[in-house]
C-alpha cells in the first residue's frame, strides 16, 4: 500500500472503530466534503459531523470498507455503514463509493456516492419508497441533516 492508500485504510479503521478524532486527523484544514445527504460541508464541518453521527448511532454502527485505490493525488474506497436510522430505528445498509484528492499528505476533498432512494425506502419504509426519488424529498433529508449538525455545533 502506498502512503495515501494508508491514509484511506486509517480513515475507515478510525471509523470502524468509532474514532472521530482519528478520523479528523486524515483531513486537510480546508478540506471540502461532498455527499447526498449534506451537500457540500468544509473544514471543520467534516470532522464535526464525522463526530455528530457515531455519537448518534450510539455504538451500533458496522463500517465495513474495501477496494481501496490510490495514487499522488487521488483515490476511491467503496464502504458499508449498517447501522440504525436514528429518527425511525430502522435498519441501514447503505453501500457507498467514495473519492479522494490528497494535499499534504492528507484528504482535501472526500467525496461520497451512494443511491438516495435505495437508502430512504430503507430509512423511512414505504415514505421513503414512494417519495426518497424526489428531489422534494431529497431536499428535506439534507435540511434536516445540516439543521442537526448545526445543532451539534453549537456550544453546550
Amino acid at each position: 500500500m502506498n502512503s495515501n492508500e494508508q491514509l484511506i485504510a486509517k480513515f475507515y479503521t478510525a471509523f470502524a472503530n468509532a474514532d472521530a478524532k482519528t478520523m479528523s486527523e486524515c483531513y486537510h484544514p480546508k478540506v471540502h466534503f461532498i455527499d447526498p445527504a449534506f451537500g457540500l460541508l468544509k473544514g471543520e464541518q467534516v470532522s464535526k459531523m464525522w463526530e455528530m453521527l457515531l455519537l448518534k448511532s450510539k455504538g451500533d454502527i458496522k463500517i465495513e470498507f474495501s477496494n481501496i485505490q490510490a495514487d499522488e493525488t487521488s483515490g476511491s474506497a467503496r464502504w458499508i455503514a449498517t447501522y440504525n436510522f436514528s429518527k425511525t430505528n430502522r435498519k441501514v445498509i447503505n453501500r457507498i463509493s467514495a473519492e479522494f484528492l490528497f494535499q499534504d499528505g492528507l484528504i482535501i476533498k472526500h467525496t461520497d456516492n451512494f443511491d438516495v432512494w435505495k437508502w430512504s425506502k430503507q430509512a423511512f419504509g414505504i415514505t421513503g419508497y414512494l417519495l426518497g426519488w424526489t428531489g422534494f424529498f431529497q431536499n428535506k433529508i439534507r435540511e434536516q441533516a445540516l439543521l442537526s449538525l448545526k445543532k451539534f455545533q453549537q456550544p453546550k
